[in-house]
């Protein structure tokens, strides 16, 4: 964990007009710093595969990403995953318990971006070693034996991350991006397209429409070359519904709609409700209200709810970047607590045992 590449300055003397570039480690031979092994290559092999069958109903179980909205904090990261595996062992049965372990973060206008940014949290944006850790932490996570996610946001960064992961999300503000359709369409795992901003799903649906496709696109190989990259399409996409600008569309009504929409469009119809963002009103502590009524409407046979996502951390809420930090507590997007997260999943597991 305390391993990094060190980031090597091309130029002292910059025009102001200029950026100053800094040079960063490759994928390549950040990969084989911190390599996976034969191991844990054939545990994300068969994670990806257990989701795929989800996706595909050859899996009746609930599909859940649940953790925190960030890491900020690779300590607090490794004791939240820890309790996260041994709830996993206990409820697998019924779920498919997916680790959130998101190192970048979307800023609407500016912000702390993630531990793969800033992993100083204090504005140095020491990249290098961010991406170092980001890579080591969620190695750490698969010798827990979970399944590792994460949302892709910067193109570039996706080649450190690529083979750790078994689900990945794209976000509401880039899934309408050329660029991350054509990323998807080359991943090695399933992904979700969360629905725009406005709530609406157009958007997302004509992402996992582009994304099935081959394509080819600017890109960078793993030495950092830049390259012609050809993507083979990727047939795993599904829709996430995170609410929008009009409030939540996690309703029976507005699944049924996007039930509609989707069969018109010929896209498989497999749904995952993000109980957080809009869907909950950013009020983190209304997630359960949000998980249990997908959770009824599962119940009562709509199988085309394939999954939810909760924004958990070990304790409620958020708290802004300081120096001093409460243990444990986001310094994105408020949280669910670890015990009320336990206690739902818990619930769940039981009533989806029910005859």
């Amino acid at each position: 964990m305390n391993s990094s590449v060190s980031a090597l300055p091309l130029s002292t003397l910059s025009p102001a007009n200029e950026a100053l570039t800094v040079r960063l480690p490759t994928s390549l031979q950040l990969k084989q710093q911190l390599p996976l092994g034969n191991t844990l290559t054939r545990q994300v092999a068969s994670h990806r595969d257990a989701v795929r069958s989800i996706l595909n109903g050859e899996d009746s179980r609930l599909l859940v990403i649940v953790g925190p909205c960030s890491i900020h904090d690779p300590e607090s990261a490794l004791e939240y995953a820890g309790n996260l595996a041994r709830l996993a062992a206990e409820v697998s049965d019924q779920m498919l318990l997916v680790m959130r372990a998101y190192v970048e973060k979307p800023r609407t206008t500016v912000g702390w971006k993630g531990l793969a940014y800033d992993p100083h949290l204090n504005g140095s944006d020491d990249m290098a070693h961010g991406l170092t850790l980001s890579r080591a932490l969620m190695r750490e996570m698969l010798e827990l034996g979970l399944p590792i996610a994460t949302e892709l946001l910067q193109p570039m960064a996706a080649g450190y991350f690529d083979d750790l992961l078994s689900w990945v999300a794209i976000g509401a503000r880039t899934t309408e991006s050329q660029i991350h359709r054509e990323m998807a369409s080359g991943l090695s795992m399933p992904v979700g397209f969360k629905n725009g901003t406005d709530g609406g799903i157009s958007v997302a649906s004509d992402a996992m429409r582009s994304a099935a496709h081959p394509h080819r696109h600017f890109g960078v190989d793993s030495q950092g070359h830049p390259a012609i990259v050809h993507t083979p399409g990727n047939p795993d996409t599904h829709l996430v519904l995170r609410g929008g600008h009009r409030g939540p569309n996690y309703g029976r009504d507005s699944v049924a709609q996007v039930n509609s929409e989707l069969g018109k469009l010929k896209i498989p119809a497999r749904i995952m409700v993000d109980c957080s963002h809009a869907n909950s009103g950013k009020d983190p502590l209304r997630q359960p209200a949000v998980f249990t009524d997908v959770l009824e409407q599962r119940l009562q046979g709509d199988t085309t709810l394939i999954g939810m996502m909760i924004e958990s951390h070990l304790f409620e809420g958020c708290q802004p970047l300081s120096p001093s930090l409460r243990y444990g507590v986001s310094v994105t997007d408020g949280c669910l607590g670890w015990s009320a997260t336990e206690q739902l999943l818990l619930q769940a597991a039981t009533r989806l045992r029910r005859p």
